[in-house]
């Protein structure tokens, strides 16, 4: 097994959990990722890397390091995000990185930047033992995986590896498939009218709850006839609703945000289509029945085959590393891979595992960091291939 200096990549760690990194996105105000893109970019260059900051927003900015290779191998990125959520849940100071019985606690210590102490870890590590790739070691710590990944939108028009490990928490199991989403309103439309005017009024909060049986039906009752081996099924349910303006006036408007999660090979565009036949149906059986639907904002799922080049080796050195065979998974969780793959780089994801991503007390376990750190050496060592 490759070494890894443990109170170095624990330094690396708590040094990132300290840095307040809040989606602006997500939570007004928040601090953005320009503080942990200086430090990761400072922190890079004292690894040796040519490093470059790429700025994908106003004071954002993803951090691309490149540890070139000799020549004759393939090229490998190890890539995770730089952003975090907000912290309204949480009590105490969310930043203080602190360390109990082995876990590092604070925001963004598993989701993810324990995934990131493992990759510098990792390459310290290669570093230590003057290893030298004939392929290129790409690093990118990316933005606002959080909110729209605008982050790995930008950095694949840039880098092309030959392959990609993204670091996101799957406690130390290989994930090889993972869900995509479909953001969508649907808009039911009355007429406003005095609260005594039963006959001039058209309800349009009881016509959103045609809507809301529907999606009730939809996900009890259609939805959970197909399932994927490490997916489970699809789903659906009512985010948010909005309608009216006071106790005695016919509500002329009522909006519902769904979210659909979508298996690797579903496309929002199917689900969007069968949103409008649905409205199409009831208004042809209601003439005072009138709605829209919208197509907000969607992310595909992604899937790899197990057997593929990239995933035979994290298997093969996950193996060398702890003397195990892997556990295989799937996450409900949409992730960056799904850009990565659709841009034509085979990804798979692997991380160190802990407790409450997004939640009030999160934590990430510090073995599992180090050992995530000594398997991503090694796939590293044995993808992009020893200089000759």
């Amino acid at each position: 097994m490759i070494p890894i200096d443990v109170p170095l990549t624990t330094a690396y760690l708590k040094e990132m959990v300290q840095i307040n990194s809040i989606n602006p996105g997500l939570s007004q105000g928040g601090a953005g990722e320009g503080a942990v893109a200086g430090w990761l970019s400072r922190t890079c260059k004292e690894l040796g890397l040519d490093v470059r900051l790429q700025e994908t927003a106003p004071g954002r900015s993803n951090v691309l390091a490149r540890w070139p290779g000799s020549g004759g191998g393939k090229s490998l990125l190890l890539t995770g995000h730089t952003d975090v959520v907000g912290v309204e849940n949480m009590t105490g100071n969310p930043f203080d990185a602190r360390v109990e019985n082995g876990r590092l606690y604070g925001r963004g210590a598993l989701d993810m930047k324990g995934g990131l102490a493992s990759i510098l870890g990792a390459v310290a590590a290669l570093r230590a033992m003057a290893f030298q790739p004939a392929g290129d070691l790409w690093l990118g710590f990316v933005t606002d995986e959080e909110y729209k990944s605008s982050g790995t939108e930008m950095m694949v028009q840039e880098i092309r590896p030959d392959a990609a490990i993204l670091t996101e928490p799957t406690g130390l199991q290989i994930c090889i498939a993972h869900k995509g989403f479909a953001w969508l309103s649907l808009n039911t439309i009355g007429r406003s009218a005095h609260g005594s005017l039963y006959n001039a009024g058209v309800d349009a909060i009881v016509n959103m709850g045609r809507l809301l049986a529907r999606l009730e039906c939809l996900e009890h009752d259609r939805l959970p006839g197909r399932e994927h081996p490490l997916l489970g099924r699809s789903s659906v349910h009512a985010s948010t609703i909005t309608g009216g303006v006071g106790w005695s006036t016919y509500p002329d408007r009522c909006e519902l945000r769904i979210e659909h999660r979508l298996l690797p090979d579903e496309k929002a565009e199917s689900t969007l289509a069968w949103w409008r036949e649905t409205l199409a149906e009831l208004a042809a059986a209601d003439p005072q029945f009138r709605a829209e639907v919208q197509l907000d904002f969607a992310r595909p799922g992604y899937e790899i085959a197990p057997d593929a080049p990239i995933v035979r080796a994290l298997d093969g050195a996950y193996s060398r590393t702890t003397g195990e065979a892997p556990i295989y998974m799937g996450m409900p969780a949409w992730l960056d891979s799904a850009i990565l793959g659709r841009e034509g780089i085979p990804t798979v994801i692997f991380g160190p595992g802990g407790e409450g991503a997004h939640a009030a007390v999160e934590y990430v376990n510090l073995d599992e960091v180090f050992r995530c750190a000594a398997v991503l050496a090694e796939a590293a060592t044995g993808w992009t291939g020893a200089a000759s």
